[in-house]
């Protein structure tokens, strides 16, 4: 059980491809970052579908969680292989959790460690952290991960959105912890274009989608399950916090039998019917 939920090179319930949707992978760059380029033109954030008037009935295409469906979605939109541009209308509406997602996605398909992290870029607005999900991938040669911002690799908000340098992208619990430790003002941290998804619930929240994707659990990122909802609404107390805390320093050491523990605990494991 450890050793699947945590095996970054083989695809979980969310990311795994049909076996007819494997065909739609030929020709796609051998290079981590070619395929997150790739990804991001087969994608468009909700607000720029509706601006481009894509039909409101598609806007829904935001709330799909399994790759095999958004792939069956935009081939239903457009046949061609994922190497393949597509023009605004004929791409998956989708948020950065799709873009990294799917990322990860074909990247395990061939084998290739990777992730998908949520979190929050720091590097949209100074002094703002926005809830924002991410791709890693191992470099072996480097013996690291890297980040890669799939959804904005043709983007100038940093100088190397294909190797993210450290602070600019905080995973949730990397946030936490520096909440935790007053080193950041929680609520500069949170979902843009909303006045009341900022502070420390928001950072909490993001922390306990990150382990359940570092489970290969890749959630929307309004999913909520356990007691992130309690949290949101200010019902949760230091007990819980100090479960944050653990899930956050958890995550930062990457033990894969303690995160498999703690995933298992009843307040942080994605229910089955989420799931699928």
């Amino acid at each position: 059980m450890t050793d699947d939920l945590l095996n970054h090179s083989r695809p979980g319930p969310l990311t795994r491809l049909r076996t007819e949707q494997s065909d739609l992978m030929e020709g796609l760059p051998d290079d981590p970052v070619g395929i997150c380029a790739a990804v991001g033109r087969l994608f468009v954030q909700p607000y720029d579908a509706t601006r481009l008037g894509v039909p409101e009935s598609r806007i829904a295409e935001k709330n799909i969680r399994p790759v095999s469906e958004l792939v069956a979605a935009l081939t239903a939109l457009d046949p061609a292989p994922l190497r393949r541009a597509r023009t605004p209308e004929k791409r998956v509406v989708g948020t950065c959790r799709h873009f990294a997602t799917l990322a990860c996605a074909l990247l395990r398909a061939r084998q290739i460690p990777s992730r998908a992290r949520c979190g929050f870029g720091t590097y949209f607005m100074e002094g703002r952290g926005f809830d924002h999900w991410i791709t890693e991938y191992w470099n072996a040669e480097e013996h690291r991960w890297v980040r890669v911002d799939t959804e904005h690799l043709d983007k100038d908000y940093v100088a190397h959105p294909d190797d993210l340098a450290p602070g600019e992208f905080l995973t949730g619990g990397e946030a936490w912890l520096r909440y935790r430790r007053g080193l950041i003002d929680p609520h500069t941290f949170g979902t843009a274009g909303t006045d009341h998804a900022w502070g420390p619930a928001e950072i909490s929240g993001n922390a306990v989608r990150d382990l359940a994707a570092l489970c290969k659990r890749e959630m929307l990122n309004w999913d909520e399950w356990g007691r992130m909802t309690e949290a949101y609404e200010g019902r949760t107390g230091p007990e819980y916090d100090e479960l944050v805390d653990t899930v956050a320093d958890s995550c930062a050491k990457e033990d894969p039998a303690a995160l498999a523990r703690l995933y298992a605990h009843e307040d942080l494991t994605v229910p089955q019917d989420m799931v699928g």
